[in-house]
């Protein structure tokens, strides 16, 4: 099991988009994401519409100001108005629950 450590927010990457973060995971772990590997809840990774698997980016929560790198492995989300869906242990790594708003860049 991969133990998620949340960092201060700091990045020098390019913003790639700031909107609304959810997760993922109850449901879907062991199953295929859609780059073809196996989804662990208990990974740090990421599902995102358009970046290219295999993309790391940080995940910064505007209301807690904690950071966290995760790998984009999967498509989604597929919720209305929603940017990147997390796996759970990278939503604890930045204290969210349900939905936050947030800022995505590439590292």
């Amino acid at each position: 099991m991969t133990v998620a450590q949340a960092k201060p927010a700091k990045s020098s990457g390019k913003v790639v988009q700031s909107g609304r973060a959810s997760w993922y995971g109850p449901g879907f772990h062991g199953r295929r994401t859609a780059s073809g590997e196996t989804f662990n809840t208990n990974d740090l990774t990421a599902a995102h519409r358009t970046l290219p698997f295999g993309t790391r980016v940080r995940v910064v929560n505007k209301r807690t100001g904690k950071s966290v790198v995760v790998r984009i492995n999967d498509r989604g989300p597929y919720a209305h108005g929603r940017v990147i869906d997390l796996s759970r242990a990278s939503a604890q790594a930045i204290g969210l629950t349900g939905v936050a708003s947030v800022t995505v860049a590439e590292i």
